[in-house]
């Protein structure tokens, strides 16, 4: 007596586990990115999802992630101390996390002079030339040392050859009036 099967649909047409897979990729992405909000979302649909093989994968991820938020979510002291883990992103190459703090900071702290050091930093490390040089000449408004720093910061060899880069660094001592000069004057 034959045994009569019914053709079972591939798991792999399956939409659910298409959908869960994609999701799991999409996940593993964003924690590249470090991304790890977006991270935590895209896995914990994956858990929903009918592969339990993939779920069980996607929940040592999330363990990751959610290891990863608890860490960056630690209050700083000072705006200096969120300063320096900023920094410390842009020095592992983390420059998307770096921004974002040194975003918060600069609404935080808009006339810190570090922090418009840092942005200027992790603009040239990032090709952004134009708002590097922005960020730079602020800071050095707001505290003409940082001049000195960063013509032996190698954060900014992009910029060497660039002549705006060295007019800041190397300004011409007749240029700008100077301090007692300008108290004669008023």
């Amino acid at each position: 007596m034959a045994q009569k099967t019914t053709p079972k649909k591939a798991v792999t047409e399956d939409p659910r586990f298409t959908q869960a897979v994609q999701n799991y990729e999409s996940g593993l992405r964003a924690m590249q990115e470090h991304k790890f909000d977006k991270a935590k979302g895209l896995l914990l649909k994956v858990l929903a999802g009918p592969m339990k093989e993939l779920a069980d994968r996607a929940t040592v991820h999330l363990s990751a992630c959610n290891q990863q938020l608890d860490r960056v979510t630690t209050q700083f002291k000072s705006a200096e101390e969120h300063y320096d883990y900023a920094v410390s992103l842009m020095n592992v190459g983390d420059y998307v996390g770096a921004r974002e703090h040194l975003d918060k900071l600069s609404k935080q702290a808009p006339k810190a002079d570090f922090v418009a050091y840092g942005l200027a930093a992790l603009d040239c490390l990032t090709g952004h030339a134009e708002d590097s040089l922005r960020h730079l000449s602020e800071a050095i408004h707001l505290n003409p040392s940082l001049r000195f720093q960063a013509r032996n910061d190698s954060d900014f060899q992009n910029l060497a050859e660039d002549p705006r880069f060295t007019e800041m660094l190397y300004p011409d001592p007749g240029a700008e009036p100077s301090s007692a000069e300008s108290a004669e004057e008023r």
